[in-house]
């Protein structure tokens, strides 16, 4: 009788085994089935998705002056759908108060690319991709967050436009930068900027600079390296003093100086013959000095001292010769004294 019960035990047990994995099996299968058929729905979903967010990126595309460019204005786009890969013929970004948080690494799929506007958004990072956009002329990237800038951006052969201006913490460029040779226009006002990086004095067809509102507080003493550069903005600093050889900027047209701390002007600018508009407004200069009144007509006069207000070039010329006669005073005292 005991071996009877041990055997039924032992049946039975297989039994509850065997019925067990079966149920677990069906429940498997049924997950599997379940999870199958939810990827499916998902993906369907995800295609439709696709088709829609295709369908809106297909209204934002324009052709104008034969360019065909992505104009998006004023509306929620934190992030572009891999889906925009499907217009390579694209040649213009133009996103703008987007809040756009990142560039899209699939940006390197766009070689047509000539210009990259994405102003005033909330851009933090440039992605080393960037570099492979060889045709890429203008890169727009002002009033956004980017803290660096990637050192693959030298690689843009075309390069000629770069506006970084307002993004707050920027305050150094890679030293790759040098290599491109076609930029003509440099934007970094408004930074963290404390000098004037040694890969802007490598620029060799830099034109137009703007380092306006930044935390200068010197010049280098070679800036006249700069030696194409006719429009200088430098207002809103912390300069002390201008090196000499500024003065050897020849091509230099253009001086904003205002709002620094400068307290004298080297004399050797009253040479500068070609610059025309100088402001040195707001500036702790040890000398005052008064322009003589201009004889004019009743009907130029208001015109003639707004053009003298603006230029400042009469008033640089000015301190400069009043500051050279108090040397020459200073110096003939001396020899007096010495008598």
């Amino acid at each position: 009788m005991t071996g009877v019960a041990v055997c039924c035990g032992a049946v039975n047990s297989i039994k509850a085994l065997w019925e067990t994995r079966i149920k677990k099996s069906r429940d498997d299968l049924q997950k599997e089935r379940e999870l199958r058929d939810r990827t499916a729905v998902g993906r369907l979903a995800h295609a439709w998705e696709d088709r829609i967010k295709l369908a809106k990126l297909r209204e934002k595309v324009v052709t104008e002056e034969g360019r065909v460019i992505l104009r998006i204005e004023k509306e929620e786009w934190k992030a572009l759908p891999p889906v925009l890969v499907q217009f390579p013929q694209l040649q213009e970004w133009q996103l703008h108060r987007t809040g756009l948080q990142k560039i899209p690494h699939f940006i390197s799929s766009f070689q047509n690319l000539i210009v990259l506007n994405l102003s005033r958004n909330a851009i933090t990072e440039i992605p080393k991709e960037i570099g492979q956009l060889t045709r890429l002329r203008e890169l727009l990237v002002s009033y956004n967050r980017v803290s660096s800038v990637p050192e693959e951006l030298g690689c843009c052969e075309s390069l000629e436009k770069l506006e970084l201006a307002f993004n707050r913490d920027l305050d150094e460029l890679p030293a790759q930068l040098s290599k491109l040779t076609k930029l003509y226009h440099l934007d970094l006002s408004m930074n963290q900027f404390t000098d004037i990086p040694e890969t802007i004095l490598n620029l060799p067809a830099l034109e137009w600079l703007d380092m306006g509102g930044n935390r200068l507080q010197s010049l280098p003493d070679d800036i006249h390296r700069m030696e194409k550069v006719h429009t200088l903005w430098l207002q809103s600093n912390e300069l002390e003093r201008l090196p000499e050889n500024i003065s050897r900027m020849r091509s230099l047209d253009t001086l904003v100086l205002s709002n620094n701390k400068l307290r004298d002007i080297p004399s050797l600018m009253e040479d500068m013959n070609n610059l025309r508009f100088v402001n040195f407004r707001d500036n702790p200069l040890t000398i005052e000095v008064s322009l003589p009144t201009l004889s004019t007509s009743e009907g130029n006069e208001e015109e003639e001292e707004d053009d003298r207000e603006m230029f400042g070039r009469d008033f640089m010329r000015a301190y400069i010769q009043e500051s050279r006669k108090r040397g020459y005073a200073v110096l003939n005292l001396h020899r007096a004294q010495q008598w």
